[in-house]
């Protein structure tokens, strides 16, 4: 029951490679290897990423669980970034279901490279309580809240707005970057909070001249830490998970990127493993070939 839609996504993916093959590439970026927290850097203006992403979570007292999420990132300008979400989960030896979708949207006010790059983040999501990809901790989540039936988590729908202030920089070839987190659902519930923190490097940072797979420099490696800081009425550590995950990217010249992230929770009231991976491809010029596709006919 659980294995059709965890290969459906894959299955698009198939198609999107077939179709990749028979477009040209250009210059192709590095992928952040995070996979909860956001550097500075956007998608570009008319490029359109795909990904598919997957989590494994163990759940102590309940079924261990597998989460899957397709992402649709489109480069809208050189400072803005939106991106809609569509997810779904399996629990073991219970059953699959669709969880929900999110819209994210994040903007880049100062143009140049600084020490310091601001962005701003804002998110609605409309989930149900089944929902368990985890790619933010907010507020008091522990892994207690996702131990129940999914036909008794779903009954709860959540309507949220969600804020980030993400600063990172870039330092001879280190990436760090510092996300904090604030979420209100709209269900008048009090204002939750959370953090994420990242560093990372490219294993060379000197390009080859060739055109290469397994060059070091397509490989990027780092360490991230993300967890609750209570809400308005109780912030702080208290009653809230924690995580520490390395992880890891490989990008292909091709356009294709493999991420993998393998963590595990500090406290007990985390998930104590997590393993994480996901598989992108990023069409260049997109918007450039459908105005072409739909001119076509005039």
């Amino acid at each position: 029951m659980g294995i059709r839609p965890c290969f459906g996504g894959l299955v698009g993916f198939v198609l999107v490679a077939l179709w990749s093959a028979c477009m040209p590439r250009s210059a192709f970026a590095q992928e952040r290897p995070y996979m909860v927290t956001y550097d500075h850097y956007l998608e570009e203006p008319g490029n359109l990423e795909v990904e598919y992403f997957s989590t494994f979570g163990t759940q102590q007292g309940g079924n261990d669980f597998h989460a899957f999420w397709t992402e649709l990132e489109y480069g809208a300008t050189a400072w803005w970034t939106t991106e809609l979400y569509l997810e779904g989960q399996t629990t073991f030896r219970d059953s699959t279901l669709f969880t929900g979708l999110r819209w994210e949207n994040r903007f880049r006010p100062l143009k140049h490279e600084h020490f310091i790059n601001p962005v701003l983040y804002i998110e609605y999501e409309r989930v149900n309580g089944a929902d368990k990809i985890l790619t933010e901790v907010e507020g008091h989540d522990t892994a207690a809240d996702y131990g129940q039936a999914n036909e008794t988590l779903r009954e709860e729908i959540k309507n949220e707005m969600e804020l980030k202030l993400i600063l990172s920089s870039t330092f001879k070839g280190w990436n760090f970057s510092q996300n904090t987190i604030a979420a209100k659902n709209l269900a008048n519930e009090p204002w939750e909070f959370g953090y994420a923190l990242g560093a990372s490097r490219p294993l060379k940072l000197a390009a080859s001249a060739k055109r290469c797979s397994f060059c070091p420099q397509n490989f990027v490696a780092g360490v991230e830490m993300y967890g609750g800081l209570g809400d308005r009425h109780d912030f702080g550590l208290h009653h809230t998970s924690q995580y520490l995950a390395p992880v890891a990217a490989w990008n292909l010249p091709s356009g294709w990127t493999l991420k993998v992230s393998p963590g595990f929770g500090l406290n007990d009231q985390s998930h104590s493993f997590v393993l994480r991976w996901g598989l992108s491809y990023e069409f260049s010029g997109f918007s450039e070939r459908v105005g072409r596709l739909f001119g076509a006919g005039r």
